[in-house]
């Protein structure tokens, strides 16, 4: 019998002339597994187009709700968002793609793994990492970075399965590079390329509309959470995929989410991509609005340092590590009390607070007010003010000392 590999398969040009390629030079058999993130109608026609291939079958997962709930939601939770812009879409896909492969592969006693990532992208770091942390001992065929991969262009792709016999729907035009999941849609390649130029928003967009286009009215949209988790919209209760969903159809009419970056990524270069993440962006934006609410200034800002890093870690593949496990619990941890209402108003581009409720509230209102309570004292902020001011006044009483001009 044929060693079994297990192909990353997405349908599109590359994983499908990966197939013939994979049989041609390995002579493997070919099980082709489509996780399921959300991709929506890119899953139609794929079990055909993978078996006409010549793929012995295909499996299409369905780990939306995984996805959502054990990769989306910690990261939620995480504040993670990477280099300030980018909310993660495809980094968090990736290693629970990777894990169900794993599984297939185990399931089907294959030996190894094949994946479609270029040898420029972060992805071929995300898979790649994933698998070695689960099955450090099934091979990893980087189809792009092997010596028998030949083809350097979509043109090359094509022309490479009509000669075996597979005439493909593709067409050899470019097109943007896209990648889609429930959580958001990216966009890369033809005018972005340069990023002297704007993109062509007409052209581009899928999940919604530019600002410019929006209502004229604004939309107001109520939100609640447990524990981090959020749990309602608009006082409709649904499971954490359904309130994305609502939300981006929200975030979409608004023009919510959309944001043109120049990011830096894993392998040394940068690149310029444009991601929709309108109903992602509305998420992280009210869970941030309760957590300031509810968190004390230590947890607050030492939490906001393990967000950045958080987010590193994540997109760079280390999902499956002890120290992505040990920030989570911390993160985790400042979540119990996260619980509560956050109402705001969606314009043109902008979520626009309308008021936060919470019983674990910590502002006081007898507190923050100019009125004088009983829990604080005006005249306290003298004593306070001469301890925390004290190193600053005895370092300038020796500069004066030693005759040296303050101002």
């Amino acid at each position: 019998m044929k060693e079994k590999v297990i192909l990353a398969y997405s349908g599109g040009l590359d994983t499908t002339a990966i197939i013939p390629w994979l049989k041609e030079n390995f002579d493997y058999e070919v099980v082709c597994v489509c996780v399921d993130c959300g991709q929506e109608e890119e899953l139609d026609g794929l079990e055909e187009r993978a078996k006409f291939c010549g793929a012995s079958k295909l499996y299409i997962e369905n780990v939306i709700d995984e996805f959502c709930d054990d990769y989306i939601v910690p990261c939620v939770q995480a504040s993670a968002v990477y280099e300030n812009k980018y909310l993660l879409g495809t980094s968090m896909a990736r290693p629970l793609i990777a894990k169900r492969l794993v599984e297939i592969a185990r399931k089907e006693g294959a030996t190894a793994i094949c994946h479609g990532a270029t040898g420029k992208g972060n992805d071929q770091i995300r898979f790649e990492l994933g698998i070695k942390a689960l099955a450090p001992d099934l091979k990893i065929i980087a189809a792009w970075r092997n010596d028998k991969w030949t083809m350097d262009s979509r043109e090359s792709e094509i022309e490479y399965c009509k000669a075996h016999g597979i005439d493909l729907p593709f067409s050899a035009d470019s097109s943007y590079s896209r990648d889609r999941n429930i959580w958001h849609i990216s966009h890369e390649g033809l005018e972005l390329e340069d990023p002297a130029n704007e993109p062509n928003f007409d052209h581009l967009l899928v999940l919604g509309t530019t600002p410019e286009k929006a209502p004229d009215e604004p939309e107001y949209v109520t939100m609640t959470f447990e524990a981090g988790v959020p749990k309602s919209v608009n006082g409709k209760e649904m499971k954490v995929s359904d309130i994305i969903r609502t939300l981006n159809a929200l975030g979409g009419k608004h023009g919510i989410g959309i944001i043109d970056i120049v990011e830096n990524r894993v392998v040394g270069m940068k690149s310029r991509g444009v991601y929709e993440t309108p109903g992602g962006t509305i998420l992280m934006e009210a869970h941030d609005q309760l957590e300031e609410l509810i968190l004390d200034r230590d947890t607050y800002a030492f939490k906001k340092e393990m967000s950045g890093k958080f987010a590193s870690l994540v997109y760079e593949g280390k999902w499956f590590t002890p120290l992505r496990e040990a920030e989570q619990a911390f993160i985790e941890s400042t979540q119990k009390y996260v619980t509560g209402e956050v109402k705001f108003k969606l314009y043109k581009g902008n979520i626009i607070k309308a008021g936060t409720t919470s019983p674990y509230s910590l502002y006081n209102e007898s507190i923050a007010s100019f009125t004088t309570g009983d829990l604080y004292d005006h005249h306290d902020a003298e004593g306070f003010i001469n301890l925390f001011g004290l190193s600053s006044k005895v370092r300038a009483m020796k500069m004066q000392e030693q005759g040296i001009k303050l101002v």
